[in-house]
């Protein structure tokens, strides 16, 4: 049974966007984790991560593609940030849910109570239960998280109305270190023919993996924090790349009106690559 304190969020999608029942949510997670797996080459563990949000039959395949590269830091990822575009309830700057944990028919997750107040000092961050309550662009990755770590805290952000500057200063205040991944959610184009589709979320991806900041929200709904981690991105010298380009025309929709999902995974370089060589 699902926790049913008002300190906990409950699921507001589970039985919609991916199955509402455990048993047959960890066989879906485990199968499309295990296709990803099988059809990936060996990559090294991202840092930072672009997925989709939309119901899995559709979306979850191309979300499970940049999940499954995190397999080899199960036990090392202790803290996920996760950030997501506010869908129902308009909010200035990104909202926290004010909540203990997020619960899934896998079970509650943790929220990082410290995290939760260092950021308490910015203002661009405020709390909104009603932000976080039927938002599902933050809840269909939690089970994926679930599948993919051991044990984990979450800071759960409602990206609204905010700069690209506010969100990566709200980045660079949880980065941390191995410990800490970030997770920005995001579809890309909404109801282009597939042709049409194909042809937008290429020149997206192609402006995502140049970090650009001038991404609109016709290109993708989350292109705030796609932006705010494209800021922190150029900082820290990320290397971006583009693991699955797809649309539910490929998946499991018709290919009239699609929805674009793109999977991108960023990775920290070391030290010696990023400094200059002497004069």
């Amino acid at each position: 049974m699902l926790p049913s304190s008002p300190s906990v969020r409950a699921p507001a999608v589970a039985g919609m966007f991916y199955p509402g029942e455990s048993r047959k949510l960890a066989q879906d997670l485990a199968q499309m984790l295990g296709t990803a797996a099988h059809d990936a080459p060996e990559r090294a563990v991202p840092k930072a991560i672009i997925a989709p949000h939309a119901g899995y039959i559709y979306s979850g395949p191309v979300a499970a593609s940049v999940y499954a590269l995190l397999a080899p830091a199960r036990g090392r990822i202790t803290r996920v940030v996760l950030l997501g575009p506010t869908h129902r309830v308009a909010v200035r700057g990104l909202a926290l849910p004010g909540c203990t944990a997020f619960a899934t028919p896998l079970g509650a997750v943790e929220i990082d109570g410290a995290a939760v107040e260092s950021l308490r000092t910015l203002s661009q961050v405020s709390v909104s239960a009603q932000a976080h309550a039927l938002e599902h662009s933050l809840e269909v990755h939690v089970p994926f998280l679930q599948a993919v770590i051991e044990r984990f805290t979450l800071v759960p952000l409602a990206v609204g109305h905010a700069s690209a500057e506010e969100v990566a200063q709200v980045l660079d205040t949880m980065w941390g270190g191995p410990e800490t991944l970030i997770v920005v959610s995001s579809d890309l184009s909404h109801y282009l023919s597939y042709s049409d589709a194909q042809a937008v979320d290429r020149a997206t991806a192609k402006a995502i993996l140049g970090l650009a900041t001038d991404i609109s929200h016709e290109q993708a709904c989350g292109a705030t924090p796609v932006m705010g981690l494209a800021h922190s991105a150029r900082r820290r010298g990320l290397k971006p790349e583009l693991i699955d380009l797809r649309n539910s025309g490929d998946t499991a929709g018709d290919k009239n009106r699609v929805v674009g999902y793109g999977a991108f995974a960023f990775y920290e370089q070391p030290a010696s690559s990023l400094s200059r060589p002497a004069a």
